[in-house]
């Protein structure tokens, strides 16, 4: 039996919402870079599309310390910033750390904030047009053209895998956390949970809602609740059960107005269809697509994870040339939330982990 999850001021830390953090005056300051319309692998475009992004740290002058982060589902740059600061795995005295907001998390161009095609009006996108807007604001806009690293948790993670294929030469390393390779069943059942949550409820009224779908987005948390936690975890944070429902409550006020419903459904969808061994020049065949990763790979696992299982990604270390598969905290089963750095020990696991995987 794994030892139980130490709770000490553990509820004073999760009562932050997992969408993305609020932006400080300390903060660097957020980016756009303008791309005109983007064309996306459907041969659709987003027109007037233009990317958030926020920067620390300064490119030296060979320009090779550079290291690209990127969100999860439903979050914004700040997803990482446990990672970012001095003493840190990314420490802005030694990278230049770009941080990418995803397309669809109402930051960069998204159904919330277009103003050409709002709402539902707007395309579907995937993972590798996330992927392929990164790569051009590096190499056109801050004239990066090389990375030490790409690093992302959860959707992040599966966007540095896909980097690892887009672009085959562009970083040395790809570091995961909680990745998927292919989205499995279990979490489009998830997600599409979710998405009826929001679209049931009367007031989403097919995208065109003047104010947020609150009883959807309420509902939306709750089922995602259910499966970024485990219930190891909720059950030694609540030892009486009827204690969880203020927390919950707390949880489902913070996302009503943090993340739009439409950018989620928008997001969800892009989620649930990845498959690196798709796309272009793929065939489908995910260990010849797996040995072809040229950069030194870390993945990261939560265990017991149940939004993205850990055996979907535990086990493709084995076919990546160069690569190293680490369990996050193994005495603490969180299952996904572990890559949320949340929790302090949590937080130094992967800071000792990817530091070192970075300096070797």
């Amino acid at each position: 039996m794994r030892p139980m999850l130490a709770v000490v001021g553990l509820a004073a830390v999760l009562l932050a919402p997992s969408p993305g953090l609020a932006h400080k005056d300390t903060d660097p300051p957020h980016q756009r870079h303008a791309m005109g319309d983007f064309m996306l692998e459907s041969g659709e475009v987003i027109k007037d599309f233009a990317v958030s992004y926020v920067t620390h740290g300064t490119l030296n002058p060979t320009q090779s310390n550079a290291i690209l982060v990127l969100t999860a589902i439903g979050g914004n740059h700040h997803r990482l910033d446990f990672l970012i600061g001095p003493g840190k795995a990314l420490d802005p005295g030694k990278f230049f750390v770009v941080a990418v907001d995803a397309i669809g998390n109402g930051l960069t161009t998204s159904p919330s904030n277009s103003a050409a095609q709002p709402h539902m009006k707007f395309p579907r996108f995937t993972i590798r047009d996330m992927v392929q807007s990164q790569h051009r604001l590096l190499t056109e806009h801050l004239g990066v053209k090389h990375v030490i690293a790409v690093v992302g948790a959860s959707m992040g993670a599966m966007e540095a895998l896909q980097w690892g294929l887009s672009y085959p030469d562009f970083a040395d390393q790809l570091i995961a956390m909680t990745p998927l390779l292919r989205t499995p069943a279990w979490t489009v059942t998830v997600l599409e949970a979710t998405r009826k949550a929001i679209m049931l409820d009367p007031a989403w009224n097919n995208g065109e809602y003047a104010s947020p779908p609150e009883a959807g987005i309420r509902l939306w948390r709750d089922i995602l609740l259910l499966n970024e936690r485990t219930p190891e975890q909720i059950n030694a944070q609540f030892p009486q059960g009827p204690d969880v429902l203020p927390w919950l409550k707390a949880q489902e006020d913070a996302l009503v107005p943090a993340f739009d419903a439409n950018d989620w459904i928008y997001q969800t969808w892009a989620y649930e269809g990845h498959d690196i061994s798709a796309g272009p020049g793929r065939t489908g065949d995910m260990f010849k697509t797996l040995r072809a990763i040229k950069s030194s790979v870390l993945i990261l696992t939560g265990i017991k994870d149940l939004l993205n299982p850990e055996w979907e990604a535990r086990d493709a270390f084995r076919y990546i040339p160069s690569s190293r598969a680490v369990q996050i905290n193994p005495a603490c089963v969180t299952g996904h939330m572990a890559a949320s750095g949340a929790l302090p020990a949590h937080a130094e696991t992967l800071n000792r982990e990817i530091r070192a995987f970075i300096a070797a």
